[in-house]
């Protein structure tokens, strides 16, 4: 009875929040690394504040921009599913306040507190209904849609009512690298955005509503190549 009690009680947000065993709150500075390719993986990381881009390095050297994690989402849980190794380098876009988790805690704390396996869970899921997203965009969506719908997610569309101002900064070689195309093609379509009242520039990308009937629907000003 004590035990079920431990667990109805357990608090998910309290244990990412806080120190403790097996756990750390790390602060990293903008730009500054969080692992890098090829390193050991025997952490879970959970971001409480900040925004963490995830890169790739082919053997031939290109190099791609395939996620930018944000507050509430998880990174490098690969190393619980057998991963001995990090795939990608996870890099702070801004000041980012990050709890690290090691794998036998976050193994343990899975196995023990039914809550926190639930939330783990549905983040899990979230995140594979994004992965399979991303692909049928990549590979059926003309590259102007594709840059339509990334700039919609990186406002935070439909969480909280209107789009958000895009932040922190994001370049334009970036953007091109996160949907597979030159930067040329993106300054060409974030011109053409803005012309058209899509989108606007103050400081920080700004995003208008009416970006989303560009993306669900083939407008006139949205066409396949």
């Amino acid at each position: 009875m004590l035990e079920r009690a431990v667990k109805d009680t357990f608090d998910s947000k309290a244990f990412l929040a806080g120190v403790g065993a097996g756990k750390a709150i790390l602060e990293f500075r903008k730009n500054q690394t969080v692992y890098v390719q090829g390193d050991a993986a025997n952490a879970v990381f959970y971001i409480q504040k900040g925004r963490i881009k995830l890169t790739v390095l082919s053997e031939q050297g290109k190099e791609a921009v395939v996620a930018i994690m944000e507050p509430g989402q998880f990174f490098g849980e690969g190393c619980l599913n057998g991963h001995s190794h990090r795939m990608a380098t996870t890099v702070a876009m801004e000041e980012s306040l990050v709890t690290s988790i090691t794998k036998e805690a976050m193994l343990r704390t899975l196995h023990d507190q039914p809550k926190f396996s639930e939330l783990f869970m549905a983040y899990l899921l979230t995140r594979n209904s994004r992965i399979e997203e991303d692909l049928i965009d990549q590979l059926f969506n003309s590259s102007e849609k594709r840059l339509a719908r990334l700039l919609l997610l990186l406002a935070n569309f439909g969480k909280e009512g209107n789009p958000q101002p895009i932040t922190p900064h994001i370049s334009q070689e970036t953007l091109a690298e996160m949907i597979g195309t030159t930067r040329s093609r993106v300054s060409f379509f974030m011109n053409k955005f803005r012309k058209l009242g899509l989108i606007s520039y103050n400081g920080k990308i700004e995003v208008n509503s009416s970006l989303l009937n560009a993306v669900l629907h083939d407008k006139p000003h949205i066409e396949r190549e």
